[in-house]
């Protein structure tokens, strides 16, 4: 969907063509410079406004969807959010599978905007393997019950094109200069969308994937629990495409939530820990290509979602 300079016709309008910004206090002399993309400024706070948007109008498009049909997905609270709001204004009731793992301002937020929310008790508060599958169960089950048409996020292929759409912002905002692109995996759709299109541009673009360092599958390690949110599903996710990845870095849940209360504190960017981990990825990228160089990576979302007990550390 193209942004109008004039008055808008829906607040759907307003996602995608985030600001990207220089880090300057975090990063050390003689490093490169790092640039962030604030997918914060996303209606809903979150990167993922632009694949709720993107799954929910190819479904329109080719009828999978059809006028006052229900829609479900199961997710960490992020795309719920985002699709909560897009079905909101397109007048679809959501059903949201989520869990007591992640924040109470994100399933706060989904049921503000009109969800129906089934969650799932997770194993003390952490995200496993276990988990991510027993949210897709339940998901699936709801699909069959309410005949809702699932977006199933983790397999659904229409989410790449907005992902392209944001790589090709990358490349126009840096004016071609970027040297690393950054990111954390999730479903792998946005790494590997943004990595498609970069490396169209330029193939020796170094893509750095980051992930869990409690459940580093990527990296051919063993599954466990972590408490980075919307990071980690603890299986290699079917979007993962190694052939656009140069390399992978594990991030701890403590480095994570501490990079993200620095970036607060020091550079005003009041994110999630997923972004501390794409931060912490990024100074190591910068530290080793120098001066002159660019790294980017990505603010997924803001912290506000992240204000409850369980991630009282960003805060401290």
């Amino acid at each position: 969907m193209i942004k109008s300079p004039e008055l808008a016709n829906s607040i759907l309008e307003s996602i995608g063509n985030t600001s990207l910004v220089e880090i300057r206090h975090l990063v050390p002399k003689e490093c490169a410079r790092i640039l962030i993309k604030l997918e914060s400024e996303n209606p809903t706070g979150s990167m993922k406004d632009r694949m709720a948007l993107a799954m929910i109008e190819a479904a329109e498009q080719d009828g999978r969807l059809q006028v006052g049909g229900r829609v479900v997905e199961y997710t960490a609270g992020s795309t719920g959010v985002s699709l909560s709001l897009v079905c909101s204004v397109k007048r679809y009731p959501p059903d949201i599978v989520t869990s007591d793992a992640f924040s109470k301002e994100k399933l706060n937020q989904m049921a503000a905007l009109g969800a129906t929310l089934t969650i799932i008790k997770s194993d003390s508060g952490g995200m496993d393997a276990a988990l991510t599958r027993d949210r897709v169960e339940a998901a699936e089950k709801l699909r069959e019950e309410n005949g809702s048409f699932w977006t199933d996020q983790l397999n659904n292929h229409d989410r790449l094109s907005c992902y392209h759409a944001m790589g090709d912002e990358i490349w126009q905002k840096t004016k071609g200069t970027v040297d690393a692109f950054v990111h954390c995996v999730v479903t792998g759709a946005s790494i590997r969308g943004i990595a498609e299109s970069l490396m169209h541009y330029n193939p020796e673009v170094r893509i750095v994937a980051v992930e869990p360092g409690e459940s580093a599958v990527l990296s051919g390690e063993q599954s466990g629990s972590h408490k980075i949110e919307r990071v980690g599903a603890g299986f290699v996710v079917p979007f993962w495409k190694p052939e656009v990845v140069t390399e992978i870095d594990k991030v701890s849940t403590k480095d994570s939530m501490a990079m993200a209360r620095k970036l607060a504190l020091e550079e005003g960017l009041f994110a999630g820990t997923s972004t501390g981990s794409n931060l912490v990825a990024a100074l190591k990228q910068a530290k080793r290509l120098g001066p002159g160089a660019t790294v980017v990576t990505v603010m997924c979302d803001s912290g506000k979602k992240y204000l409850s007990p369980a991630l009282d550390n960003i805060r401290r």
